[in-house]
């Protein structure tokens, strides 16, 4: 009777197409890459064998900046010759082309000085005031050109915000400042045109606060000004049927306070975050930590990957770890030129395989982990649903199941070894234990609490663990 009734569930589940079963049909979305690098064309490099050395680490996609179209058009069929999935990678509101013709449309800080009059760190910041109608419709031209070129199947927009404020820590030596606070000379977004429509919506001039980078309104409307330039670059790439993606700083709300940047609030389908943990002065758990916030304050349908820096080390895999555990979909790399020892790269290589492979498993996704807002525990959203019509596939397929995954490489355990337990009667004490894999074949085991203290599954009975306690994973 039990078997009768999970094969009258898996009929009609198929019936539904909760499966994919069925061939895919030819408008499918293709499978998104889930290792990238970002990576600037030099036409003094050999392209064709960089491409090459990024397709035997493991890498699959290429975040592409190219200057030209002539460029995209000549570096496109070298990439794709390697297997590489091709994002251009623009540049909008800093150093856009049209910022040489309309010096009148760059920013301004609080002090009143445009960055066209003063240096704002580096020559090349010459960030446009998002609030021009000339500034918007330039770049939007900027991508409909860039749209339109063969083979490229996303367009990731970058320097899409504002000055730094507030830099990183670990680049405060470089230019000899200590920013302690937010200082008006690097405090931008001021051109008068943003004053203008501020006080139009909220009535006053934000410079007349007794410190405007307490403004909480001034802030978000600096950051709306951006978000709506990315919703309208959006509107573009999909219109010319093109993926919409964007590397924007750790997450919204960091962002927002460094450079005006909440990238929330963007219709991206895919987002690379840069989790640098080494510009923080932080280990891992940085990326771990803004991965989980960003799984939780990204649009829904935008896949999330981390972006990290290319270490030559064992933090690499560190990092890779904290993404892939706390709900990242891939990563990218600034950049894979940097991992260049033998031993790292075969280990990167073997890593990516894995994953990959997993992914496959699990029907074309890494399972996803957002952190609840009240308790702060981290968990898969949807898990136990979508895990459960698996487990209904698994009960009813039993033996095809066991076959196949005893002969995956990457799974020790065999035919003979697999066992099931019922729940036994109260007051039986069993031993009990409960393992399962994660997403890079280490095993997590059940910790059973009662009365908020641990106790060994061996002495636990099935009574105690399902009436008093509550279960906590530990990944080991």
């Amino acid at each position: 009777m039990k078997k009768n009734l999970f094969v009258a569930m898996v009929g009609a589940i198929m019936a539904l197409g909760l499966f994919s079963c069925q061939p895919a049909k030819e408008n499918q979305v293709k499978e998104k890459p889930m290792f990238c690098t970002w990576y600037t064309y030099n036409p003094q490099e050999n392209f064709d064998s960089i491409c090459q050395s990024f397709s035997e680490l493991g890498i699959d996609g290429i975040v592409l900046k190219a200057g030209s179209a002539e460029n995209f058009r000549k570096t496109i069929p070298v990439a794709k010759k390697h297997g590489l999935t091709v994002y251009a990678w623009v540049w909008t509101i800093n150093n856009h082309p049209i910022a040489a013709e309309h010096p009148e449309w760059l920013s301004y800080n609080r002090d009143g000085y445009s960055i066209a009059d003063s240096m704002a760190y580096v020559e090349y910041y010459k960030f446009l005031s998002p609030i021009i109608p000339g500034v918007r419709e330039g770049i939007c031209k900027q991508i409909d050109e860039i749209c339109k070129i063969d083979g490229i199947e996303a367009i990731s927009i970058d320097y899409h915000r504002l000055v730094y404020v507030v830099l990183p820590t670990t680049l405060w030596p470089n230019y000899g400042i200590v920013q302690d606070r937010e200082y008006s000379q690097w405090d931008y977004g001021y051109h008068p045109e943003m004053i203008k429509a501020f006080k139009e919506k909220h009535g006053y001039d934000p410079r007349e606060q007794e410190d405007p980078s307490k403004d909480e309104k001034w802030l978000q409307f600096r950051c709306d000004m951006v978000s709506e330039v990315a919703n309208l670059v959006a509107e573009v790439v999909h219109a010319n049927g093109k993926l919409m993606a964007a590397s924007p700083f750790p997450t919204p709300k960091m962002s927002a306070r460094m450079v005006r940047q909440f990238w929330g609030d963007w219709n991206l389908d895919i987002v690379f975050p840069m989790v640098y943990h080494n510009f923080y002065t932080e280990d891992a758990s940085f990326v771990a930590d803004c991965t989980i916030e960003n799984a939780r304050d990204k649009m829904e349908n935008t896949t999330l990957y981390a972006g990290l820096w290319g270490s030559n080390n064992q933090e690499l895999f560190e990092s890779m770890d904290a993404a892939f555990n706390n709900g990242a979909q891939g990563v990218s790399f600034y950049t894979a030129e940097y991992i260049v020892d033998p031993a790292i790269r075969k280990q990167f290589r073997a890593y990516a395989d894995s994953l990959r492979a997993v992914r496959k498993a699990n029907g074309g996704m890494m399972k996803k982990r957002i952190r609840d807002k009240e308790t702060g525990q981290s968990y898969e959203q949807w898990g136990h649903f979508t895990d459960t019509l698996r487990y209904v596939v698994v009960d009813t397929f039993l033996s095809e199941y066991t076959n196949f995954s005893a002969t995956r490489v990457r799974n020790p355990i065999q035919e003979n070894d697999y066992k099931f337990y019922d729940i036994l009667p109260e007051g039986e004490g069993y031993n009990y234990v409960e393992i399962y894999p994660n997403i890079n074949g280490s095993m997590v085991n059940d910790i059973i609490l009662i009365n908020d203290k641990p106790v060994k599954p061996s002495i636990c009975n099935s009574f105690v663990a399902t009436a008093y306690a509550s279960i906590y994973r530990y990944f080991i």
